[in-house]
């Protein structure tokens, strides 16, 4: 296992930390994932207040049968943001009970989703004001931020200059938030990784076109070497169902030196695979053409088109496609079947893309069963 400082936080984690939200959701799996974990290096788990009884496993788990230290263990947990200080004071003391601790490592603000939340954050009786309570009286060590936003959000969350960390969508198949990846890096702030795994595209299943792309590597080892080669990267997230998953992403946990001429050759294969199966119909996720009267979030639609097309990555990009609509903020925007032909789209897309076509093809391929986060 390889440990980096996590920004001004000064911690140092393990480069793979612990999801709770899949591995706690039954107690008889949770003692055996959270011990093998801690075992084979990792240092930081990460539980959240809206993961069901994540907390409250984790906290037994951490009172009776860890043999390690907790001084030598760093504790995330994650609560929503509100205007409301007093409910804030609640949750809080709530989580730490739940999770028998006298303090905690890091609290992330779980989810600056939208202008709202950050309105929220900055507010001088918002819940800032009770996490800075915490932090003084020596409750809380760090405060950071989880998000699911758009990047000018994310951008915006990151200059309050409020967070010593960021917890972020960033993968070699969603590189949207590179902008946001080197501002938290030029604040000094520890970048933590979501779900490389499954958000990063199912990558644990991968289609045969994909494993014929990326070899002699897997699709999910391919992923967690772009991130782990790069030193701005703190931690990536491994959410396991049960201590199984721990193997196949902590045979890479060593690995972060930069990438090898070979995984460079397999990066430019996917490239050349997009281009030559995507043609003119190629999104190069410029996000020129937003916004959508209609809330579309055109280049999210059309980037799991091309995963679908040039990649075969069908049902990653319909697992994804069907949250539209039935996620709410963490997932914003309608699907493409409320595509108007309206056309203001088009004049500002530098591809002259036929988006409205490209809209009707992608809701044809993807639409399916209505779909809503894991843990809700």
């Amino acid at each position: 296992m390889r440990y980096r400082r996590f920004g001004k936080t000064d911690l140092l984690l393990s480069v793979f930390s612990l999801g709770t939200m899949r591995c706690l959701a039954s107690e008889s799996e949770a003692h055996t994932t959270v011990c093998q974990a801690i075992a084979r290096g990792i240092n930081h788990i990460e539980t959240a207040r809206g993961y069901g009884k994540s907390e409250q496993y984790l906290g037994k788990i951490l009172k009776t049968e860890s043999s390690v230290p907790r001084e030598q263990l760093h504790i995330t947990t994650k609560l929503p943001p509100t205007p409301d200080a007093s409910l804030m004071r609640q949750w809080l003391e709530e989580s730490l009970q739940r999770l028998q601790l006298d303090y905690l490592d890091c609290l992330a603000i779980h989810g600056i989703n939208t202008w709202e939340h950050l309105a929220w954050v900055e507010s001088p009786t918002g819940c800032m004001q009770a996490v800075k309570e915490a932090m003084a009286d020596g409750r809380v060590r760090h405060v950071g931020f989880s998000t699911h936003a758009q990047l000018d959000v994310i951008l915006a969350a990151i200059r309050t200059d409020l967070f010593e960390f960021i917890n972020l969508h960033y993968y070699y198949f969603f590189q949207r938030n590179a902008a946001a990846i080197e501002l938290a890096h030029n604040k000094d702030m520890g970048i933590f990784i979501i779900s490389p795994a499954d958000k990063g595209g199912q990558l644990y299943t991968p289609p045969q076109k994909l494993e014929q792309l990326c070899a002699p590597f897997s699709p999910l080892e391919l992923n967690y070497r772009f991130l782990l080669s790069d030193r701005r990267i703190t931690t990536l997230s491994i959410g396991p169902a049960n201590s199984t998953e721990l193997i196949a992403p902590l045979a890479v946990a060593n690995q972060d030196e930069p990438l090898t001429e070979l995984e460079v050759e397999a990066f430019l294969r996917l490239e050349a695979q997009a281009k030559e199966a995507l043609g003119t119909d190629h999104c190069s996720q410029c996000y020129a053409c937003l916004p959508c009267p209609e809330t579309i979030q055109i280049p999210e639609v059309l980037r799991l088109r091309n995963l679908a097309v040039a990649y075969e990555m069908s049902n990653f990009s319909q697992y994804r496609y069907q949250m539209f609509e039935n996620a709410g903020h963490w997932f914003p925007g309608v699907k493409g079947n409320h595509c108007t032909s309206c056309g203001d789209c088009l004049p500002r897309c530098p591809e002259q893309l036929d988006i409205p076509a490209l809209l009707a093809d992608t809701h044809q391929r993807l639409n399916g069963q209505p779909r809503r986060r894991l843990w809700e």
